[in-house]
């Protein structure tokens, strides 16, 4: 292999990094791929770490021992999520957006890989401490949200469907009361996708009253998993019960006026 300089090693290091957030890599696995010293890739990723938490990026955090190493922890800076949200919920307060019946268009915020990138690390930010095993959403909206979460903390998605399907194997069935129109509705996960005994995080898009996400805690119960925490990129502000405690937004919903076309939206933090 041709040597390596710094500057390109520094580049390259930090593009695998960022690329795989959470994930552990040893100096070992560096050392080999670069054919450097640990000690020089030591200097490397203390050169990266500063850079990161200089303009806010992130850090790289050391794991001592064996079977330790390095990551990248997408913390990004308070002033960073705050230009975020405030971005977010102007994008969302814009009155084309009402659709009949006050309820608001989002998709094409969802579906934006780049934003959901974001919210993502900022979920991963405000809720790390819960340390979950997985993260769980229920199909559809709420996949591109829970999946970048999911990527933030390195960890896998499961995704709840609404009804069974026959592709998937054997799974457990609910039903469940939806919190705003009282409907019932069917929800289930295959045996095969989370382990009995596992701390799970739910991330949503979108909550009114929680009845979507108390299900999601109730079927994590029959499947023996614990929820340690919901994460949600919108909830609305009425009703302030909703069926489930200690939920995380990020933006509150206050109204939506589809006579006048005004949009109340503002960020939690």
């Amino acid at each position: 292999m041709n040597k390596v300089r710094r500057v390109e090693r520094i580049v390259a290091l930090t593009k695998i990094l960022v690329d795989m957030p959470g994930r552990l890599f040893s100096l070992g696995y560096f050392s080999e791929l670069f054919g450097a010293a640990k000690s020089t890739l030591s200097e490397d990723m203390a050169a990266i770490k500063a850079a990161m938490q200089q303009f806010g990026l992130g850090t790289l955090e050391t794991v001592a021992g064996a079977a330790g190493g390095v990551r990248f922890v997408p913390v990004r800076a308070e002033r960073a999520v705050n230009c975020l949200l405030q971005d977010l919920a102007a994008r969302l307060a814009e009155p084309e957006r009402i659709i009949p019946g006050g309820f608001l268009y989002m998709t094409d915020i969802l579906f934006n890989p780049a934003l959901m990138v974001q919210v993502g690390e900022i979920f991963r930010r405000q809720l790390g401490r819960l340390e979950p095993d997985y993260i769980m959403t229920v199909e559809t909206k709420g996949i591109p949200p829970a999946l970048m979460t999911a990527r933030a903390f390195d960890l896998p998605l499961v995704i709840v469907r609404q009804g069974s399907k026959v592709t998937e194997g054997p799974a457990v069935s609910i039903n469940y009361v939806t919190g705003s129109s009282k409907r019932i509705q069917t929800m289930s996960l295959p045996r095969r996708a989370i382990q009995a005994g596992a701390k799970v995080l739910v991330i949503d898009d979108f909550m009114k009253a929680g009845g979507t996400a108390r299900g999601m805690n109730d079927l994590a119960r029959e499947v023996g998993v614990e929820v340690v925490g919901t994460g949600v990129l919108v909830a609305t502000a009425e009703p302030a019960e909703k069926l489930v405690q200690d939920y995380f937004a990020l933006l509150i919903l206050h109204s939506v006026d589809q006579y006048a076309k005004t949009i109340d939206i503002r960020p939690a933090l």
